[in-house]
């Protein structure tokens, strides 16, 4: 019986410090997705929806891919697992012997890419724009150069997240991508009108320096022996690299499947691009703040649990991660559908981004709303993977998810009238059925994943939803008849008091329905209070 209270007392104990720091990094996240909005839309008041923004998109396309094969594959799945073993069973030493190694290699790889790309960039330039040619070429392949050295330091400011995050220190990782963002929106007023993309290349390049200090002597504090060393003989480094190779696929299937998007994109009506850019921006604002702040809070702690086999309190801690990401993400799907076009005309609309812009844009934003439960689950579902030592099963469904993104792509482009939004609904559509793949072979391994609770949560979210969509549209008819659209204050009655009205219809749906998640925010949010208060 003491045992059992005990157990409850140390899960109970780690949900709290999930929630706690899955808080601080929503509040941080938060923060640098709205100024992202904000870097997003300087780039379209001065630029438009032209060609000019296509090539700076697809420009920036390889040196994001890079950090995520690097980072996303190599951090994720390799060294959080393995440098968090060692903590957790009181080995820092040797941990930090092994991380030496792993942070001089990694060092040495991304000084590599950084001149091979400078070098190799007209060979790589088509492989995110067929169909650009001559100057629109040119000036790909010289924005490409410019923002390769970014790749360096954003991908040591992500080793550092690592290591931060290993020590459960979530706050200046956060905090890094906000300096990103400010100095890119900087660049783009001051640079950007006298020398165009150039200026906002330099933005991204100084961005990520600035990420990378910020974090730097947080980094410093926690050094327990870092040594100019590599030892591959090592065991630490031969399992990261054994759970790294096929994760920098597995982590990376989204990242390439927005590539092979916008790849085809570029031979589609000039400013196509920059709709789905905008609109994944959009798709991302939730799925960055809930989906990765919630994973990010509880890989740490499932890395930790799957180390010392307490495999009870892993499945609750994965399935009250699941469940959390579903009470967030469901309704924000809903809303980005009904709310699409109003949100980017108040986001976005207005000197070069024009009333035509904000349909094409607000077009694809609905295709990928439909995918964005999935996108988020996808986040929790690969970290259980990752801590369980599995980087292998993420791969074979992300290559045949790849596979079926460009099918559908080629169908949707050759048999509809969609365009680029039969590019976004392609990728919902791969992104749905990687969720599931992964999903079902994790129940297969493991047996019971709280399938019950999950199901019936998922169901009871997705009821509250569909009644706050229609309560939305409702007042959208109701109030669009009574305002000017296409000022700011009109604008801001429209989105704001849609999402209001969509936030009370689905908090008291929530609560007669009696949801459990519903009790773990207020819980959450009551906490913080009294925590003020004091």
């Amino acid at each position: 019986m003491c045992k059992t209270l005990e157990g409850m007392s140390t899960m109970e104990d780690s949900n709290r410090r999930v929630a706690k720091a899955a808080g601080l990094l929503m509040v941080a996240i938060t923060l640098s997705r709205l100024l992202g909005f904000v870097r997003e839309r300087a780039i379209a008041q001065i630029f438009g929806r032209t060609r000019l923004t296509d090539i700076f998109f697809a420009a920036f396309s390889i040196p994001d891919l890079m950090y995520y094969l690097l980072i996303g594959g190599a951090l994720s799945a390799a060294f959080i697992p393995v440098f968090t073993s060692y903590l957790a069973n009181n080995k820092e030493e040797e941990g930090w012997y092994v991380a030496s190694t792993f942070i001089n290699i990694t060092i040495l790889l991304l000084l590599g890419a950084t001149i091979l790309g400078i070098i190799f960039a007209p060979r790589l330039a088509p492989l995110v724009a067929y169909n650009f040619s001559g100057k629109d070429l040119e000036l790909l392949v010289r924005q490409m150069r410019f923002m390769f050295p970014a790749v360096f330091f954003t991908a040591l400011a992500g080793l550092q997240m690592g290591i931060l995050n290993s020590y459960q220190v979530f706050g200046p990782p956060a905090f890094g991508p906000i300096v990103y963002n400010l100095a890119i929106i900087a660049a783009c007023y001051t640079l950007g009108p006298s020398m165009s993309l150039t200026g906002l290349a330099l933005g991204v390049v100084a961005g990520a320096v600035g990420n990378f200090l910020v974090q730097l002597p947080f980094v410093l504090s926690h050094n327990r022996g870092y040594r100019p060393v590599i030892d591959f003989s090592h065991p630490g480094i031969r399992k990261m690299i054994k759970l790294m190779i096929p994760a920098l696929i597995g982590l990376s299937i989204t990242q390439i499947n927005l590539i092979i998007n916008q790849n085809l994109a570029s031979g589609l009506a000039a400013g196509s691009i920059t709709a789905l850019r905008y609109a994944n921006r959009l798709m991302q604002l939730p799925l960055g703040i809930f989906a990765m702040g919630i994973s990010t809070a509880i890989f740490p702690t499932l890395a930790r649990q799957a180390s010392r086999k307490e495999m009870g309190d892993f499945l609750s801690t994965f399935s009250l991660g699941l469940r959390s990401v579903f009470f967030i993400t469901i309704p924000a799907g809903v809303g980005l559908w009904v709310l699409g076009e109003p949100i980017v005309r108040l986001l976005f609309q207005g000197a070069e981004f024009t009333a035509a812009d904000t349909k094409a844009t607000a077009f694809a934003l609905g295709f990928y709303s439909l995918g964005l439960f999935a996108q988020s689950g996808i986040q929790i579902i690969t970290r259980v993977y990752y801590s369980l030592n599995d980087t292998s099963t993420p791969v074979y469904t992300g290559l045949v998810t790849v596979i079926m993104n460009v099918i559908l792509n080629l169908l949707f482009l050759s048999q509809t009238n969609l365009a680029h939004g039969g590019l976004a609904l392609a990728f919902s559509l791969s992104g749905i059925f990687n969720f599931f793949a992964l999903l079902l072979l994790l129940r297969k391994r493991l047996g019971s994943l709280d399938g019950g609770n999950i199901t019936w949560s998922f169901l009871k979210t997705a009821i509250a939803s569909l009644g706050m969509g229609l309560g939305v549209i409702w007042f959208l008819n109701w109030i669009q008849p009574a305002i000017n659209a296409s000022s700011t204050a009109g604008q801001l009655i429209e989105v704001g008091g849609a999402i209001g009205v969509g936030l009370v219809i689905f908090l008291v749906a929530t609560f007669l329905m009696q949801m459990e998640e519903l009790t773990l925010v207020l819980d959450l949010v009551r906490e913080k209070l009294k925590r003020k208060k004091q």
